[in-house]
């Protein structure tokens, strides 16, 4: 395993992850020791099927997991290695210091911006609770902060906007102004939770445009969750496939595309589809489904469904996890295809 290169300085280091909810039915282990670093400038992909726990790292990150969910084990360092280090696991979630940290250095985009925003109040007084919230500044110059993020997010007459409701905006322009939110306690790090999803092709390639635009504007860590692989390609700069609550390949988006190591990233490969392919032809398909976390497989969690299954061993025992910092895979073929290259 190589290390992945360090062109910017860590800003958030998530180690070794677990977070459990209690039911009448058991323990489910939502995440199972999930371990990445987001980087200042840099982008990193989050991508699995729906249930692997995308949508529960970011939560946990910004400590808004509900009850009977807990974290059990971990740590979720900001700024790692230096003074002003903090490790979000610790901090109760209702405390000061972590709602300073919500929406002040770490910003969230949802997924659906219709849902995220309150339709009983206008956007322009909602951006602005948000600058109030992160800033001690008044009621008139957090206004022009609001027409100020408005504008950076490319809404025409930003002045004008501001009193509009969000079920007069397009839903191209509510997420606009979800990234407007997301950034108004000037983050170092943002989550973007598929802020593409529901919007159409034309509206998605212009929202990507302006999250890289913004990144590079403001060195930014961007921490991107999506099920598109297209998205994937075109915007991450180091990804993370995940599989029922693990970190199953972490590496540069260079390597995921033209070379994956785990079995399971390349089925989410084979299954995009092509413009080369022939007219009429089937689309590939993983077989079977995600299964649910609280009963999850013995030994490699992917083997039920894997066709390069190395028989006993994916079965009965568990890959070793891929250690922080490196790229790889938990795979014993990638294991056996890293020991033969050595």
């Amino acid at each position: 395993m190589r290390p992945i290169p360090m062109v910017e300085r860590v800003a958030l280091a998530v180690r070794d992850l677990a977070v459990q909810f209690a039911s009448e039915q058991g323990v489910v282990r939502a995440l199972d020791g999930v371990s990445f670093d987001l980087h200042a400038g840099r982008t990193l992909g989050v991508v699995g099927e729906s249930g692997c726990g995308k949508s529960v790292t970011a939560r946990s990150i910004l400590r808004l997991v509900d009850r009977p969910g807990r974290i059990t084990a971990g740590r979720m360092l900001l700024d790692p290695g230096t003074a002003a280090e903090v490790d979000l696991a610790t901090l109760d979630p209702e405390s000061q210091t972590m709602r300073g940290v919500r929406g002040g250095r770490i910003g969230l985009i949802f997924q659906e911006p219709m849902t995220a925003l309150s339709v009983h109040y206008t956007v322009g007084n909602q951006i602005i609770e948000a600058v109030r919230q992160h800033s001690d500044i008044s009621a008139a110059e957090a206004r022009n902060r609001a027409i100020e993020l408005l504008g950076e997010v490319g809404i025409p007459r930003p002045e004008t906007r501001i009193s509009a409701y969000p079920f007069e905006l397009s839903g191209g322009l509510r997420q606009r102004v979800g990234i407007a939110m997301a950034l108004a306690g000037d983050p170092q790090i943002v989550i973007a939770d598929e802020p593409t999803t529901a919007l159409d092709v034309t509206t998605q390639a212009q929202i990507l445009a302006l999250l890289q635009r913004l990144q590079r504007e403001k060195n930014i860590a961007l921490m991107l969750i999506t099920h598109d692989m297209g998205v994937i390609a075109e915007m991450a700069d180091d990804v993370a496939v995940m599989y029922l609550g693990r970190v199953v390949e972490y590496a540069p988006v260079e390597e995921v595309f033209g070379a994956p190591r785990h079995p399971y990233t390349r089925a989410l490969l084979r299954a995009v589809p092509s413009i080369l392919a022939t007219p009429r032809q089937r689309l590939s398909t993983i077989g079977g489904a995600v299964p649910h976390p609280g009963s999850r497989p013995s030994g490699c969690a992917f083997h039920p469904r894997c066709v390069e299954q190395l028989g006993g061993i994916c079965v009965e025992q568990s890959p070793r996890p891929i250690a922080p910092g490196r790229s790889g895979a938990a795979c014993f073929k990638a294991e056996q295809g890293e020991g033969a290259a050595a």
